[in-house]
């Protein structure tokens, strides 16, 4: 088997909840990043569109579809959406090299977009009517995005069972978040997502982070989920608006058009956890792919662990034993947000850009899932 290449990967900035991205769909998101990672690549060439998004409710049919003829990518090539939660995004990626090493396409446009500003509210039961009484909305951005399926409670709320089992502080978590932010500070001062970034009419850079954050406003603010609990607004991720976008292909393809790789995918695994504790996925689909591919995590130059909370982030550290120094390294998801379709795309496009830089020769892009689940892709 060849290798498989990523030769280009773009993002947008990322908005904050009813922001100055609120105007634009998913599918407007997604147009932006993919006609960015399309730059300088024959769209005659792509065999395939395979986009990530959760919240799907109202975009129309097939979102990947709607791209794909909306770019002016030949009608005869297919697409499709994929919803894995918040890996999403990576598992469009991961499908688009399983199809290239099936034979099924040679070049992919890949990726995940989501706007959480504008996930509909829904009139269930409305179809068939009310003979009485009062119709409720129900909001997709919870029912679809953010609270668990099986016992009906937010995120939030296994972030505090996770906290719990591991004995998390509060002070814990909010130093988490707190570096989380001054390391996109130190970021954006040496212009460190330049590669990456697209820049759109309303918003030239990520709307969400807070660098000038300090610890004592982070002690200040009230628990979010349970009274006595410790995960706040502000040691958790936000909710979002972004996409991002990659053009994967075969090396053969690679090299007969000319491509320059910016990182190779060299690896990928899945997993699945007690959804009770789906902060912890990134701990199992990181042993498997370690397993899968005889490595250890000390192998690793830079890790892309998606901050969907500060607390199921330190217990993954904790548990996989890893070095923090080369954890999320210019900030993550509590900084820069976590548009939950497009998320596990973004940290693999942040870190091949890394690797194109001759920053690290490898690293690991890794993430919960909701419902229980955890994604990861190793590059080198």
């Amino acid at each position: 088997m060849g290798k498989i290449f990523i030769v280009n990967a773009k993002r947008t900035p990322q908005g904050r909840f009813l922001g100055e991205l609120k105007k634009h769909s998913a599918l407007d998101l997604a147009l932006k990043a993919g006609e960015a990672a399309l730059e300088g690549i024959d769209r005659k060439k792509i065999d395939q569109v395979i986009i990530g998004n959760v919240i799907m409710a109202g975009l129309g049919m097939n979102l990947a579809r709607q791209v794909l003829v909306k770019l002016n990518i030949p009608i005869d090539k297919p697409a499709f959406t994929v919803n894995m939660m918040c890996a999403s995004g990576m598992q469009a990626i991961i499908l688009a090299a399983q199809s290239i090493i099936t034979g099924d396409a040679e070049v992919v446009l890949c990726g995940g977009t989501e706007s959480m500003s504008n996930a509909p509210y829904l009139l269930e039961r409305a179809r068939g009517g009310y003979k009485l009484g009062n119709g409720v909305l129900v909001d997709t951005l919870l029912r679809d995005g953010l609270v668990d399926s099986f016992d009906n409670e937010h995120m939030g709320l296994t972030a505090e069972r996770i906290a719990e089992k591991y004995n998390i502080s509060r002070q814990e978590q909010d130093k988490f978040a707190f570096d989380s932010q001054q390391k996109y500070a130190k970021a954006i001062e040496k212009d460190a997502f330049k590669d990456e970034l697209v820049e759109l009419k309303e918003l030239d850079k990520d709307e969400h982070p807070r660098p000038d954050t300090t610890l004592e406003r982070l002690a200040s603010l009230s628990p979010a989920f349970k009274n006595d609990g410790t995960v706040t607004a502000g040691n958790a991720s936000g909710i979002n608006d972004g996409a991002a976008m990659l053009i994967v292909c075969s090396e053969k393809a690679a090299h007969s058009n000319g491509w320059r790789p910016i990182a190779e995918i060299s690896g990928w695994a899945s997993a699945g956890c007690d959804p009770k504790e789906m902060g912890l996925g990134p701990i199992y689909a990181t042993r498997k792919l370690c397993s899968k591919y005889n490595l250890n995590v000390n192998d690793f130059d830079a890790i892309e662990l998606n901050e969907a909370f500060a607390a199921q982030s330190l217990a993954c550290i904790k548990e996989l034993e890893l070095n923090p120094d080369i954890i999320n390294q210019e900030g993550g998801a509590i900084a820069l947000g976590h548009p939950i379709g497009a998320s596990g795309a973004r940290i693999v496009a942040h870190l091949a850009h890394k690797i194109s830089r001759g920053e690290i020769k490898n690293g690991l892009a890794t993430l919960c899932v909701g419902g229980g689940m955890g994604s990861a892709i190793f590059l080198s």
